[in-house]
């Protein structure tokens, strides 16, 4: 057992629960929930409050939040949705968006130092400190700006021990690129989760990933554009090879929302195929999919119990 940082305090990992690995409470732009509240719509967080304690109810126990700050990240929401609602909940630290448009002539090690001090001291002027770091990498792949930051998350990981977690553009083994910077970077790489694994169907992709040490997030269920049988597919092809202890199922929702640059068809399916089971999605469609295709229910809930504590305890 150890201990990491939740958004109510250190939290021990044998108390972590059922976890859902990459949600996002709010998910707007920077500063949205701070300055604008009113964009998140009417009784916000009395609507963000019913959610968490309804999940709570079916059995979900600790919800990974990994929303860096220019995805919106406000983690005295957080913190009093965490406290209401009886759910544990852990912040991100890191960069998103826009890399290239922030470093100028920095070097990585300032913007690591950034992220070291919200790791150590507390984000946003509060002592709420972050359980994870948080690397982003897209279609483009790894361009200049965000191997800097590549490299600034893994010399933060370094001094502090502090997991991460990876965007990855899976349909494009972007993942190879990003793992072969922090190697570069000396990261352990059992504490590395790449996520959005399943965006693809390669699973020659994903296993080579959770060769070199890391885990997987299994998120973005329901995929936007992919049958859900294809994902039933993955999952239990990667589970039949033997690698359902690395595989951390979750949904990468957003409770409450402001993304008015969402384009038309994703907006469609989020109302039509993601808002009726919110973070529910996996325990009330997938699992009930893959235990009809063989997977014992005991496998499906280590995944999302014995998984976390794992990963987070560094094994």
């Amino acid at each position: 057992m150890s201990k990491i940082n939740s958004v109510l305090g250190p939290l021990d990992t044998s108390k972590l629960g059922f976890t859902l690995m990459h949600e996002h409470i709010i998910g707007c732009g920077t500063g949205i929930s701070q300055n604008y509240p009113e964009l998140l719509g009417p009784n916000f967080m009395d609507r963000l409050i019913a959610d968490l304690k309804m999940f709570k109810k079916e059995g979900i126990d600790t919800v990974l939040d990994a929303s860096t700050y220019d995805l919106g990240r406000n983690v005295s929401i957080m913190a009093e949705a965490s406290k209401r609602s009886g759910v544990n909940i852990l912040a991100t630290t890191g960069w998103y968006h826009h890399a290239e448009d922030f470093i100028g002539n920095d070097k990585p090690d300032r913007f690591a130092d950034l992220f070291i001090r919200e790791i150590k001291e507390g984000i946003e002027g509060t002592n709420i400190k972050p359980a994870m770091l948080k690397a982003h990498a897209d279609k483009p792949g790894v361009t200049a700006g965000i191997e800097f930051m590549h490299r600034a998350i893994a010399r933060a990981h370094r001094a502090t021990g502090t997991h991460i977690l990876l965007h990855s553009y899976s349909p494009g083994e972007v993942g190879r690129q990003q793992l072969a910077v922090l190697k570069e970077e000396g990261v352990d790489m059992k504490k590395v989760k790449v996520d959005h694994c399943l965006d693809t169907t390669n699973v020659d992709y994903l296993t080579w990933l959770m060769e070199q040490g890391c885990y997987l997030g299994m998120e973005r269920c329901p995929v936007w554009n992919m049958k859900i049988e294809d994902m039933v597919h993955t999952l239990k092809t990667l589970i039949d090879r033997g690698w359902a202890h690395r595989l951390m199922p979750s949904h990468d929702y957003l409770l409450i929302r402001h993304i008015p640059e969402f384009p038309p068809d994703l907006l469609k399916h989020l109302q039509e195929n993601c808002d009726p089971y919110k973070y529910l999605f996996y325990k009330k469609v997938m699992f009930p999919k893959l235990t009809e295709a063989g997977v014992p229910e005991k496998t499906l809930i280590s995944m999302c119990t014995d998984n976390p504590r794992r990963f987070f305890e560094g094994s």
